[in-house]
């Protein structure tokens, strides 16, 4: 809420990179709440979080339709990250205030529609066929359907455009170096990105890398719901409460490292304009 309330009160909340990041506070603020909505359930009715309910359809859809929100909208951020950097590298693609707007709009689209598939019916309240054991009454194929597709996309993406983003600062730095200019400020924001990078990683490594886990156990787990009392649960609530740490780590790493860099590529534009001419 704060990350919200100071976004909207800043006067640069029409640059494409603030909407994205007011939009992942609101993405982070769903996945807050449906797990506070989760652990009430768990406080007053812990059977229904264990062998399953109708009760918990509800709760669980908001959970997965704001962690996919979130995952789509970090996926954004880099990709227009790398489009901010390259278009400081005089290309002609420009990310503008339009297409932040669609991205949202298709991120929460999507997110809305994979999240809510168990309430059209993709679940297994009627059969205890395929049910999952972490996430009753979810179906397995609905969990490895969701999970796999989306933890390849949070890491491979990322990893991709960061990188290209760190390839062209080495770049455009080695090619003022031959230049005989100065390269102290490539230098610094290559560094900046390189840490952001594995920030990024990191803490998307250490949330959802538990929870990919579980749903490869529940995919492998042949035993009953009580033979896994306690311990596979209280696994569950472990991997619930690193997602919420992820949306706490969100607003430091996405506001406060990308402002310090922002600020770092700013004079890129400026020094590249000087670097093409004599080229």
């Amino acid at each position: 809420c704060t990350v919200i309330f100071t976004r909207m009160a800043t006067k640069d909340l029409h640059k494409p990179i603030s909407i994205l990041f007011c939009n992942l506070a609101f993405s982070d603020l769903f996945t807050s709440f449906s797990g506070f909505w989760i652990s009430m359930l768990f406080i007053t009715n812990p059977d229904i979080t264990i062998f399953g309910s109708k009760d918990m359809l509800a709760p669980y859809a908001l959970y997965t339709m704001s962690i996919l929100s979130t995952i789509y909208n970090l996926v954004s951020i880099a990709i227009e990250r790398y489009l901010a950097v390259a278009e400081s590298m005089r290309t002609r693609f420009r990310v503008a205030r339009n297409h932040s707007i669609a991205a949202v709009l298709i991120n929460w689209v999507l997110a809305l529609f994979l999240g809510c598939l168990p309430l059209m019916g993709w679940n297994c309240l009627r059969t205890e066929k395929n049910l999952s054991v972490l996430y009753s009454p979810f179906c397995v194929d609905y969990l490895i359907f969701i999970a796999i597709p989306n933890v390849v996309v949070a890491f491979i993406i990322p990893l991709f455009t960061y990188l290209r983003i760190i390839i062209i600062l080495r770049k455009r730095k080695l090619r003022m170096k031959a230049c005989g200019q100065a390269t102290g400020t490539y230098k610094s924001a290559e560094i900046q990105v390189a840490r952001t990078s594995i920030f990024i990683w990191l803490l998307a490594l250490i949330s959802y890398a538990p929870f990919f886990a579980g749903v490869i156990f529940d995919a492998t787990n042949h035993q009953c719901h009580v033979d896994l009392y306690p311990g596979v649960y209280i696994f569950r609530n472990c991997t619930a409460m690193l997602i919420t740490m992820n949306c706490l780590g969100n607003p430091i790493i996405y506001t406060l490292k990308a402002k310090t860099l922002g600020s770092k590529l700013n004079p890129l534009k400026c020094l590249s304009a000087s670097v093409s001419e004599p080229a």
